[in-house]
């Protein structure tokens, strides 16, 4: 009887640092690996080392090679460069990969390179739940998500600097609102002897009114430019979006995020795993006579899960003949506080699988009302064109 056996791969694992990387290297996992240093984004030393480490096992030159890292700073660039070499790469959640119990223990770039080698192995042996593989998504798909987030900061920010400006004032015992017509409020201000705010607070103050001044500008940029993109947008993205806009409760901004973060390139297959890529899945504690809910998981997308929590109100208060809201009704409307907290929660993800659905599918959801999505772009647009004449 005849075998036939595939040819041995070379695994390397990636540890990334800022001026290195650590490259560990195995053929299997019990074996020991070859450890090595390279420049950090150096990937023609990186190429080097691995027709090395080939030597080193004893492989043909033409071996496949199989490589990962852990998901962070880095990025996606060098999936895709190690995926133009012919090199397969998973990139790893940091959080899914199994740990050490006990209280200390070592932690070195050299020790984590080698357990994710060791890893490495197991996973492409079949051990698929070993840890979690991220999905890499497209260079588009990727920018696509710059313009929401890079709002966020920038609303992030002029909150910081509204905050300082205020706390500023405060210590002088004054206050005033942080708007367009702040410069000749600050002129006018008097403290409690009835004296001027000091040359010295007033330059410190109007600085960071001009970083808020150009902060509110740089935001309402952007979101003139993601409405106009709603307007004119003629792509698969932003059909997704005006669909979703056409429902009560769900806004320009709900749309947007929930698309470009999810909806428009992540091949999402059930429910179940909608909910856990956002973290809204429960985590219960059931060992021996010990039985408790831990709440949700939180081991996903933040920005989306934050997102429908805010949602699921609004969908109390614009969709309540809907199915969802007479069942978080039912719940939980007689309950506490918390127990409406708790409530909000479950009904976030299941308004997130039936948005998903609504998309994906075309089903709409069970009595809930819908609108023209125009009217989202049009108010929203009224709204900045007050905000500019006030700020011009």
């Amino acid at each position: 009887m005849t075998t036939s056996s595939s040819p041995r791969t070379l695994y390397v694992a990636l540890e990334l640092g800022c001026d290195k990387w650590v490259l560990a290297s195995a053929t299997q996992a019990a074996e020991k690996p070859r450890f090595r240093t390279v420049a950090a984004r150096n990937l023609g030393a990186l190429q080097e080392e691995l027709a090395k480490a080939k030597a080193r096992f004893g492989l043909p030159a033409d071996a496949p090679v199989c490589t990962c890292y852990e998901a962070g700073r880095d990025g996606f660039w060098l999936h895709r460069a190690l995926t133009k070499m012919g090199i397969t790469n998973v990139v790893v959640d940091a959080s899914s990969i199994e740990v050490n119990r006990r209280q200390k223990q070592v932690k070195s770039d050299p020790v984590d390179a080698g357990k994710l080698v060791s890893m490495l192995c197991r996973y492409h042996a079949g051990e698929r739940k070993v840890w979690s593989v991220v999905n890499v998504p497209s260079v588009a798909d990727e920018d696509g998500r710059q313009l929401h987030r890079g709002m966020k900061d920038l609303q992030r920010q002029k909150t910081e600097c509204s905050n300082r400006i205020k706390g500023l004032l405060a210590s002088q015992g004054l206050t005033a609102a942080v708007d367009a017509k702040f410069r000749a409020t600050l002129t006018g201000l008097r403290d409690w002897a009835d004296q001027p705010v000091p040359a010295g607070l007033q330059t410190r103050l109007l600085q960071e009114y001009a970083v808020w001044e150009t902060l509110h500008r740089q935001e309402r940029d952007a979101a003139n430019e993601q409405e106009r993109q709603l307007r004119e947008g003629q792509e698969r993205q932003q059909e997704q979006m005006r669909q979703l806009m056409g429902l009560k409760a769900v806004g320009a901004r709900t749309a947007w995020i929930l698309v470009m973060e999810l909806f428009s390139w992540r091949a999402i297959k059930n429910g179940k795993e909608l909910g856990a890529l956002v973290g809204l899945t429960p985590v219960p504690y059931d060992s021996g006579k010990s039985q408790r809910e831990q709440g949700i998981s939180k081991a996903g997308n933040r920005h989306v899960r934050c997102l429908m929590v805010e949602s699921a109100w609004m969908w109390l208060r614009w969709q309540p003949q809907s199915a969802l809201s007479q069942w978080y009704q039912r719940r939980f409307g007689a309950g506490n506080k918390r127990a409406r907290k708790v409530g909000i929660v479950a009904l976030a993800r299941k308004l997130l699988i039936a948005l998903w659905r609504f998309v994906e599918h075309g089903e709409l959801p069970e009595g809930a009302a819908t609108k023209d999505w125009r009217l989202n772009v049009s108010s929203t647009a009224r709204r900045h064109a007050r905000q500019a004449t006030a700020a011009g």
